[in-house]
């Protein structure tokens, strides 16, 4: 697993930002929008697809995308979507997109472009080929070999996924857990989860909720992301308890 992208919905550097975090010569502290690429025995996979996904996959010497799966239809997990429109092309094939039914929706009303009549495009590369796979959360499904769990969170009052792979999690963009999706999160060897900034906020976790939730969970390694520029890497770094960081931009871990 590939940590694409570290940050919030607008990503840091903030446009027009002047705080020490956007200007803040650290790469560590420069986070595109939150997405993770999955390389496995059989292929690249992503999950999320932020406005950035092709200086992303460029970045990380991505070669093929095979599928993409999602956590919810928010701008900053959609829109780097017909980025993928290159790999439908290489495979000759639609790129199947793993989804629950209401971003499905979304992604049709969003892209609407790529599920009209053929006959309407410009030149036959105008839209990209892509297909849908439903996900149901609490039933494993499989991508390229690897089995991945969906797990519901919320983000507000919007029902999102987290997803497990193996014994590591992905739980981005949420606010609240269900008792009995954490019943499915014991046992991580890493956590990866969603801590937007120090205050409090209605719909993302905060660091000491990130925290708090981390030691329910007992993770052996924890690693915050979707940060905000309120968050300085390395002075977040000092004040995290013992197995739990933030994480960066590329981010290499190892699936267990």
């Amino acid at each position: 697993m590939i940590i694409m992208g570290t940050g919030t919905s607008v990503g840091v550097p903030v446009v027009g930002c002047q705080c020490m975090v956007c200007r803040s010569q650290n790469p560590k502290n420069q986070r595109t929008r939150t997405g993770v690429l999955i390389r496995g025995p059989q292929g690249e996979f992503i999950i999320d697809a932020g406005p950035e996904l092709r200086l992303q996959l460029i970045r990380e010497d991505a070669r093929l995308i095979q599928a993409a799966v999602f956590t919810h239809a928010h701008a900053d997990h959609i829109l780097g979507l017909d980025d993928l429109r290159v790999f439908g092309y290489q495979m000759n094939a639609a790129v199947p997109l793993y989804c629950e039914e209401a971003v499905e929706a979304q992604i049709r009303h969003v892209f609407s472009y790529a599920f009209t009549d053929p006959a309407i495009h410009t030149h036959q590369f105008a839209a990209p080929k892509l297909r849908f796979e439903r996900i149901v959360p609490g039933q494993a499904f499989t991508v390229l070999g690897i089995e991945i769990l969906p797990i519901r969170l919320k983000h507000g009052d919007l029902p999102v996924l987290g997803f497990r792979l193996g014994n590591t999690a992905f739980l981005t963009d949420m606010s609240t857990i269900p008792a009995e999706s954490k019943e499915l999160l014991h046992g991580l060897d890493t956590l990866v989860i969603d801590a937007l900034r120090k205050e409090p906020h209605p719909t993302h976790l905060h660091v000491n909720a990130a925290v708090r939730l981390i030691h329910q969970l007992q993770p052996r390694q924890a690693y915050l992301t979707h940060m905000s520029h309120d968050l300085e890497y390395e002075a977040l770094r000092n004040e995290l308890p013992d197995g739990i960081e933030p994480a960066y931009d590329g981010l290499k871990i190892t699936l267990t």
